[in-house]
Formats: C-alpha cells, sequence, structure tokens
C-alpha cells in the first residue's frame, strides 16, 4: 500500500481529514520524528517560542507556534493532549485562529517478514473548525481544507523520505530512536 489520498468530510460545521502513509522504518522512527520540533519549523516555516524550542515534544509540552501561512501573521498554541509512545499523539490547539483544531497521530508497526525490516503505517486524524458561522464554513471547505490537505501529504512524504533515507540523524539523536 502507498499513500492513499486525505479523505475529508464535514460534520456540524467541524471538517474531519484522515489520511496514511506506509514508511519503511522502525515504528520509533517514524513517532520520534513526529515530535521533532525542528521538523515542524522545516515543513511550516513556523517557529517555536515557547519555552521548548528544539527537539522533541513530550505529553503535556505547550508550545507557541508563530510565522506566516497563507500570507497571513500566524500564531498557533499547541498542547500535547495525549502521548503513548510510540503509537499515538495527539496535540490540541489551545489558542489561535481556529474555533478549534485537533490532530491526532497514530502509528502501528506493520511486519513485513519473519526477519524482514518493519514498515510503520502512519494514520493521521485532524479535526478544525473555524469561528464566524457560515462564512467561516466557507472558508474552511475552500481555502482551509485545501491548504491542510497539502500540509498534511507534505508532512508525510517528507517524514517518509527522513525516516527511509539518513536525514533521519539530522533530528534524532541515538537516545531519541534506539532502534534504528
Amino acid at each position: 500500500m502507498a499513500h492513499e489520498h486525505t479523505a475529508v468530510r464535514e460534520l456540524d460545521g467541524t471538517f474531519i481529514l484522515r489520511d496514511t502513509q506506509l514508511v519503511h522504518a522502525p515504528i520509533d522512527r517514524c513517532f520520534q520524528l513526529s515530535c521533532s520540533l525542528e521538523l515542524v519549523h522545516d515543513e511550516l516555516g513556523m517557529v517555536a517560542v515557547s519555552k521548548k524550542k528544539h527537539g522533541l515534544v513530550e505529553g503535556g509540552d505547550v508550545i507557541r507556534w508563530e510565522g506566516w501561512q497563507l500570507g497571513l501573521k500566524h500564531f498557533h498554541v499547541s498542547h500535547i493532549s495525549g502521548f503513548q509512545e510510540p503509537v499515538f499523539m495527539q496535540d490540541t490547539m489551545l489558542d489561535g485562529r481556529f474555533k478549534a483544531f485537533q490532530h491526532d497521530h497514530h502509528f502501528r508497526e506493520v511486519p513485513h517478514g519473519p526477519k524482514g525490516p518493519s514498515w510503520t503505517q502512519l494514520e493521521d486524524e485532524l479535526r478544525f473548525s473555524l469561528p464566524l458561522g457560515a462564512l467561516g464554513s466557507l472558508v474552511a471547505r475552500y481555502i482551509m481544507v485545501p491548504h491542510i490537505r497539502k500540509l498534511l501529504r507534505s508532512r508525510f512524504q517528507r517524514i517518509k523520505r527522513i525516516a527511509e533515507g539518513n536525514d533521519w540523524q539530522r533530528y534524532l539523536s541515538a537516545e531519541h530512536c534506539p532502534s534504528t
């Protein structure tokens, strides 16, 4: 299974995007890369301006991101509201431009064979809504959904490329990712 396209649905003004990616790399490596503040910075161009600015997020961390998105100055405060290494991480917006924003990251090991290398299935579900009622829903449907869909796909492709090659060492040290 390669990459499946992002599924999108709307439920009472909340948009739900789901996507998956199969990565030929250990689950620990994929999980840790998803926790890397540097990887998020490289992907989104947003800068962590909170107490924790580098390294890997952990359960309970609160990170304030600032930067530019869609030509506008943007900020987003994320709380790592769920964390079960190496199978689940959830970030929930505490403050920002959205009315609500929550992103679930699931990781599932997919064995290749009895002695062969393992694969990891990345499964994301992102739920968001915008303020301003019907106007917010229109902006969400025609601007934010395509933008977020593109970001999800780009993030998966970046994690896949980095995890399957040698670039993961740029983001993770041996103590962060012992099963390499």
